[in-house]
């Protein structure tokens, strides 16, 4: 065993290159960071090349910092603010807040890319004359309250979240400590099924997890649950945790590590972070309103939200003395990342492709192929054995299947995740009304997509080209006056029931909870009706068991009474949408990544699935480009695989 000290080669590197005026007063690590406070932030400001030195020797991320002495009165930084700003920007007095321990001014504007100024120039000013750094976030007029909740958390508790992450930085930048090398992959969950994905990736030095998320097909019982009870994992012990994406298979529990003893960070993208919050406080409402046993409570969500630290894509990260993570993009839902793990001194690479869409939806531009370097894939696999229709001929025969139901007077039901399906959905419903394609009908938006619908809008940046481009012109492409927010539980009846036709997208998108279910008892029993199912039903839940057949189901009534009801309306299933590669775009995605892997791994797919594409992909592997011999892995779950090294 041995101990190579990193903090005192960081201190003694930064020294070298930091000139003496800058009037360095400490050098901090918080969390990924290595926070370098100073006296005379214009120094730096002039002389950007010495940060970018800094960072390219120490192979870390550099952020400057101003002394508390020198930051100016926050009535005269608004002054000063307001006054650099152009008023384009859409910024107020009321949108400027302050973040005293980071020594950070937030700033919510209408217009980003105004407030920083050509070059960042009204950034750096800033800077110099007040000696607070700009954080600057995006504002939407139908801002959820949730989001307003969590910045103003945020800012009460800085002092707890600068502990947290000084105590992060403390592990990452302490230096290797074990000689002896190796790295582990066990599944926990998310393997030879659909849902509860988690990933245990162990080396020598550190103990990361991967998705901690729960199955939407056995909410309230064990069963909901990875596997957290193995002996190699003790929660309090893990490193990190990194969310790929904020579907409640793959971020549902992790406030539950909280409540038993983690205390580490939390790696997510910005949307992924917003989205997560919003969707674990739904999942908290529809088991309460259930009477099913909660996992966490909101107290716990709170502490996970002082320990999320997020990152952009290709942003290359320290997150453990041996292990770095870069973010790629993945194209399945808003935010949502492949991880590429870089363990050791190029000891061995893993890219963990999450879901993914290899495909441009309407939504999203299609996920990243491009990696620094890949040993070890592990990827996704829910339709390895299927392949879908084209988005365009799925786009027809919705529109066909919905213009069919309205001509005849009944009512559309879609169930829809709200996180993807919902906006993917709503955009080609919506461009088609606004064609004539479709007839004007009321189309009834509820569950959380609204308040979902809203983030996107904050991060245009993370849309498609089309997308983002209608944004920035001042369009809001979400929202036209036929679209109605169904803003209470008691509109649901008289929609239901209304003699007019329309289209209602509602959350759940697997009829597992939500109004989705309600709508569903209300129109089930009229054959004019249709429901249509847009999304990927997991198995188990009752969306599977109506898209297999199912026509007599229980469900429980508005009064709370246990029924059986009769589905006499349509069922239909329009396979196209999802944010899920096909198998035609997982071989394609295989035979254009780079570099190629050694060694791949299956999971998040039923069986069928995965072995009919781990079969495939022996049997085209030199077609695809893959190196001679490649392996290909199916695990199930608790199943270990050694991917380097000697354990």
């Amino acid at each position: 065993m041995y101990k190579r000290s990193n903090t005192r080669v960081i201190a003694l590197t930064i020294m070298k290159y930091m000139p003496r005026d800058a009037g360095i007063t400490r050098i901090e690590f918080e969390g990924p960071e290595i926070a370098i406070y100073v006296k005379n932030p214009a120094v730096i400001v002039n002389q950007p090349e010495i940060v970018r030195k800094i960072a390219k020797e120490l192979k870390k991320r550099i952020v400057i910092r101003t002394d508390p002495s020198i930051r100016l009165d926050k009535k005269e930084t608004k002054k000063r603010i307001l006054e650099l700003v152009p008023k384009e920007a859409g910024i107020d007095e009321n949108n400027i807040l302050f973040d005293d321990v980071l020594g950070e001014v937030i700033v919510k504007a209408k217009k980003v890319g105004l407030v920083y100024g050509k070059g960042r120039s009204i950034y750096n000013r800033i800077l110099i004359e007040t000696g607070w750094r700009l954080n600057v976030v995006r504002r939407v007029d139908n801002e959820p309250q949730i989001l307003r909740t969590v910045i103003g958390y945020l800012l009460s508790k800085s002092s707890y979240r600068l502990n947290v992450l000084r105590s992060v930085g403390e592990r990452i930048h302490r230096g290797v400590v074990f000689e002896n090398r190796y790295v582990r992959i066990t599944a926990l969950g998310g393997f030879m099924e659909v849902g509860r994905s988690a990933i245990l990736v162990e080396t020598s030095e550190s103990k990361i997890l991967l998705d901690v998320g729960i199955n939407p097909a056995a909410i309230g019982s064990y069963n909901m649950y990875p596997r957290l009870d193995i002996d190699s994992l003790k929660i309090e012990e893990l490193d990190a945790v990194i969310v790929t994406h904020a579907h409640l298979d793959h971020m549902g529990l992790v406030p539950y590590l909280f409540k038993y003893g983690y205390r580490g960070p939390v790696y997510v993208t910005k949307p992924t972070r917003d989205l997560m919050i919003l969707s674990q406080t739904d999942l908290l409402n529809i088991l309460q309103a259930s009477g099913k046993r909660l996992p966490y409570d909101q107290h716990q969500i709170k502490t996970m939200v002082l320990h999320t630290i997020p990152l952009d894509y290709g942003e290359v990260t320290d997150i453990a003395p041996d292990v770095k993570l870069t973010f790629f993009k993945a194209g399945h839902i808003l935010g949502s990342a492949m991880v590429h793990l870089h363990i050791g001194d190029g000891l061995h690479n893993i890219v963990y492709t999450g879901d993914f869409k290899y495909g441009r939806t309407r939504l999203l531009d299609k996920a990243d192929d491009t990696f620094p370097r890949v040993e070890t894939l592990i990827m996704e696999s829910t339709y390895g054995n299927t392949e879908q229709k084209r988005r365009a001929e799925a786009e027809f025969d919705l529109l066909s299947i919905i213009s069919e139901t309205i001509n005849s007077g009944g009512k559309v039901l879609i169930p829809v995740l709200a996180v993807g399906r919902a906006q993917e959905i709503l955009l080609v419903i919506a461009d088609a009304i606004r064609k004539k394609i479709l007839p004007e009908v009321h189309v009834y938006i509820d569950g959380m997509i609204d308040a979902v619908t809203a983030i996107h809008l904050l991060y245009p940046e993370l849309l498609s080209t089309h997308l983002r481009e209608r944004i920035f012109r001042g369009e809001n492409p979400f929202d036209a006056p036929f679209i109605a927010k169904v803003k209470s539980r008691s509109e649901r009846e008289s929609i239901a029931k209304g003699p007019e036709p329309c289209i209602i997208l509602a959350t759940s998108g697997m009829l597992q909870g939500g109004p989705s279910v309600e709508y569903l008892y209300y129109l089930a029993p009229d054959p004019k009706n249709t429901l249509i199912f847009v999304s990927y039903q997991v198995k188990g839940t009752l969306g599977r068991q109506i898209k297999d057949g199912a026509r007599d189901i229980s469900l429980v009534s508005p009064e709370g009474r246990l029924e059986l009801v009769k589905v006499r309306m349509k069922v239909r299933s329009v396979e196209g949408f999802s944010g899920h590669s096909d198998r035609r775009q997982l071989l394609a995605f295989l035979a254009n990544i780079k570099p190629k892997p050694r060694r791949i791994i299956l999971n998040h797919g039923e069986p069928a699935a995965i072995k009919s594409l781990a079969n495939t992909i022996r049997r085209r592997a030199q077609h695809l480009g893959l190196p001679a011999g490649v392996e290909v892995y199916t695990p199930s779950i608790l199943d270990s695989i050694r991917v380097a090294g000697v354990a």
